[in-house]
């Protein structure tokens, strides 16, 4: 059985930092990419930032030069800061694990952390 527990987010200000840790655990092998999703109400869930095993890094333009993706790869984890956070970050916050090759594998998804960005 494989768990993906996300961590961390919750009320941030406006301008300040959001922070989120995920932890993979259980029989997951040979993690390959992870990501960061969020799904606002009444919108499609959308992707943020992902990170593949080398540590290769890519971010969506809503999130560009305001978010930093990191792993550790011995801990299976991946954490998503962002700095300088607006409303439209408001969101449930989805972390991503894909366990195998890129072709195949099983993807799995965390229960979501929510974070509402708010003075």
């Amino acid at each position: 059985q494989v768990q993906i527990v996300e961590s961390g987010g919750g009320l941030v200000q406006p301008g300040g930092t959001l922070k989120l840790s995920c932890k993979a655990s259980g029989r997951i092998f040979s993690i390959n990419e992870m990501a960061w999703y969020r799904q606002s109400p009444e919108k499609e869930r959308e992707w943020v930032a992902s990170i593949t095993s080398s540590s290769r890094t890519s971010y969506a333009e809503s999130v560009k030069g305001r978010a930093t993706i990191f792993r550790d790869n011995a801990r299976k984890t991946v954490s998503l800061q962002m700095h300088n956070v607006i409303p439209e970050d408001t969101a449930v916050y989805y972390c991503f694990v894909h366990d195998g090759p890129s072709g195949g594998g099983t993807d799995y998804w965390g229960k979501g952390a929510v974070v509402t960005v708010s003075s």
